[in-house]
């Protein structure tokens, strides 16, 4: 797991292409602008969704994890916290969805509090807990680049 300002998003780039591809397209578009959705950025390889939402209480969300894509998430208004633990720490309770790579089930971890113009990055190797109200339930709208 990375935590970040989008101004240091450079500071990345050097992890792969596809994540500089992704983080640059963060970089480079009014994401306050952007419609609720998906947006392609490179085909299957490379894509953002977009969406507007609450914040959750922690109880009501699962933990969840993904066997091909990484996770670019970046707060665009609003803040929430996001759970992380490494997969070892992570027990699936629910079967693999190879459509959606995801799989959702429990885990012993960490929270991290993410403001605005701040970016989350979650490999494969890491479970989550995203969209997690900080004291109250509030507004958040966020995109989460997936980048093979």
């Amino acid at each position: 797991m990375i935590i970040d300002k989008l101004e240091n998003a450079h500071l990345y780039y050097c992890l792969n292409r596809n994540i500089e591809k992704g983080l640059k397209f963060l970089q480079s578009n009014d994401m306050l602008a952007m419609e609720d959705g998906k947006h392609i950025i490179d085909g299957d390889k490379i894509y953002a969704n977009v969406q507007s939402g609450m914040t959750k209480e922690p109880s009501t969300t699962p933990w969840e994890a993904h066997k091909i894509y990484t996770d670019i998430q970046y707060i665009i208004k609003g803040a929430e916290i996001m759970g992380w633990a490494n997969l070892e720490n992570f027990k699936a309770d629910s079967e693999y969805d190879e459509e959606k790579d995801v799989i959702f089930g429990n885990a012993k971890g960490s929270y991290v509090t993410v403001p605005e113009n701040y970016f989350v990055i979650f490999t494969p190797e890491d479970a989550h807990k995203p969209m997690l109200k900080i004291i109250e339930e509030k507004p958040v709208k966020k995109v989460i680049v997936k980048v093979k």
